[in-house]
């Protein structure tokens, strides 16, 4: 059985296209039928994501950490629990690919790590927009790292102690211990998700942070944030 998890903090009004976009994938031919488990963590949700969440049939688990490495952390488990051989996590603003589960769950490896793109810039400037794609432009064997691209063998992720409880930062931290371990990890191009530019974060220096970093280092606009770098190894 494959496994996907999606940490989830008030996102009622994004995670039915991330769950959609799943059930694709789960449905791709290549994988031969084979089970798909989908697990959403229910982080301190004041809203109606479990609702929405209920309407697709999803597996949840309630914790209120507010802590995307806790949220991760207990859906994996959760998946474990019920035999899931191979993990992909993804993020509630993202949707993925049709052949994302078959490509990385097929990748001969411990475990796989993608890149992301953006494609509903909002409000943010066209130069913005260049500096990231210049940044995540990536070939096979890049060094990025996004909880919202990645993926692992049930045994690697055990050997590897698991996601650890951050707030932020939990998915490279995962990818240390893999390669601490001596994990083959296939850093593919291809698939790759598809997430939100938007301005509220759900986590401390996420995604939605450096896209802001970033806008304030492009276009000179102060230092109210401090330029956050891609995750890269």
């Amino acid at each position: 059985m494959i496994a996907v998890i999606v940490p989830a903090h008030n996102e009622a009004d994004t995670i039915a296209r991330c769950l959609e976009s799943v059930a694709v994938a789960a449905a791709h031919p290549r994988l031969w039928g084979e089970a798909v488990l989908v697990v959403v963590a229910l982080d301190d949700c004041s809203d109606d994501t479990a609702g929405v969440c209920a309407g697709y049939g999803v597996a949840m688990v309630v914790i209120n950490d507010r802590c995307v490495g806790a949220a991760r952390a207990a859906a994996a488990e959760h998946a474990l629990a019920l035999g899931a051989r191979w993990i992909a996590s993804t993020d509630a603003d993202t949707t993925v690919p049709s052949d994302w589960l078959w490509k990385q769950s097929s990748c001969s490896a411990d475990a796989f790590c993608g890149v992301v793109d953006v494609v509903e810039w909002l409000d943010y400037p066209q130069a913005v927009q260049a500096e990231f794609f210049r940044r995540e432009e990536a070939e096979d064997g890049h060094g990025h790292i996004h909880g919202a691209n990645m993926g692992f063998s049930a045994s690697a992720y055990r050997a590897a102690g698991g996601f650890a409880m951050l707030p932020t930062g939990e998915d490279v931290a995962l990818v240390d211990a893999l390669m601490g371990n001596d994990a083959v990890i296939a850093r593919l191009a291809e698939p790759k998700v598809a997430t939100s530019a938007r301005r509220v974060s759900k986590a401390p220096h996420g995604f939605s942070s450096f896209l802001r970093a970033l806008e304030c280092e492009v276009i000179g606009a102060g230092t109210a944030l401090t330029p956050v770098p891609m995750p890269s190894r």
